[in-house]
């Protein structure tokens, strides 16, 4: 009897939907997934339920045409202060059918043609470099890392943009692959929300809001048994600070970029990108157009 291995190609993309920004930005996300990962690839968007109501009938219709689902998830009493930037920890817990799944921002637009062999790696949670840390020193790790009763990492590595050099392991959060299945110490999204919810506890530590996502990426990883892959930049290639109105590289081919705003999108040439995305498989540049609203959004 043969070993029921995970299948890399089995993937689900999915990323977060809410009114009044990301409903926008998650339309052209979409539009970017159809247009350059194989038709086999799911793609799911996750709202908060107490905003589903407020949802554009344009976004719903976007969805539909392009093959994904629009579910919803509770964020009462799952962080206490509330904690917005944990709504993609709330989506990584929802169960999925793949074997994968990668979790995006909605601020992320895929730019060439892309396989889940480039990104699953079986026995890891695949992500990239953090951009900068300029939220604390090295030391705050020896908190971290003592509240959850882990060795800290002995590996380093440089960060994306800003890194004075070689530093304990500091990821993104905003592309995050990782196996559904639990590898033997627990699911993955259950041990990073665990793990969350201790780093949430350390008395005096700062800049829990907006980083305990981050933060906590790191540590969740071991604690579920599991290894870091990290993405070539060129995977997930961060805009903003000092690439800022900055082109992208003609010497290397970007397969994504995290554009953080739309002005950053325009600087870098790709808001046009993004329009057309949507047009392709929609018919509309503009989201709202599929609801009959005449309205042009960004």
């Amino acid at each position: 009897m043969g070993i029921d291995m995970p299948d890399a190609r089995n993937l689900t993309i999915f990323y977060i939907v809410e009114p009044p920004e990301y409903e926008i930005l998650s339309c052209y996300l979409l539009a970017s997934i159809r247009s350059h990962f194989p038709g086999d690839v799911k793609a799911v968007g996750y709202c908060p339920e107490h905003r589903y109501h407020e949802l554009h009938p344009g976004v719903h219709r976007a969805h539909e045409l392009m093959g994904s689902e629009i579910r919803t998830f509770s964020t009462q009493d799952r962080f206490d202060p509330a904690y917005p930037h944990g709504n993609k920890i709330l989506a990584c817990l929802e169960q999925r059918d793949s074997d994968y799944s990668m979790f995006v921002d909605s601020d992320v637009l895929f730019l060439n043609d892309n396989t889940p062999e480039n990104l699953v790696k079986p026995g890891h949670v695949s992500c990239s470099m953090a951009a900068s840390m300029l939220w604390a020193e090295q030391s705050v790790w020896d908190d971290i890392y003592g509240a959850l009763d882990v060795p800290i990492p002995t590996e380093r590595y440089k960060l994306m943009r800003r890194s004075k050099g070689p530093v304990i392991p500091y990821f993104s959060s905003g592309l995050v692959v990782f196996p559904e299945k639990d590898t033997g110490n627990g699911r993955f999204p259950d041990i990073w929300y665990e793990t969350a919810q201790m780093v949430d506890k350390i008395d005096g530590l700062e800049k829990k809001r907006p980083y305990l996502d981050q933060m906590t990426l790191p540590a969740a990883i071991r604690r579920a048994g599991l290894d870091w892959n990290i993405l070539p930049e060129e995977q997930h290639y961060i805009l903003g600070g000092k690439l800022k109105k900055k082109p992208l590289p003609e010497d290397r081919e970007i397969y994504t970029i995290h554009y953080r705003n739309t002005q950053n999108l325009k600087d870098v040439g790709h808001m046009k990108t993004a329009r057309n995305y949507l047009q392709e498989h929609t018919g509309e540049k503009f989201f709202r157009r599929l609801a009959g609203d005449d309205e042009n959004t960004v």
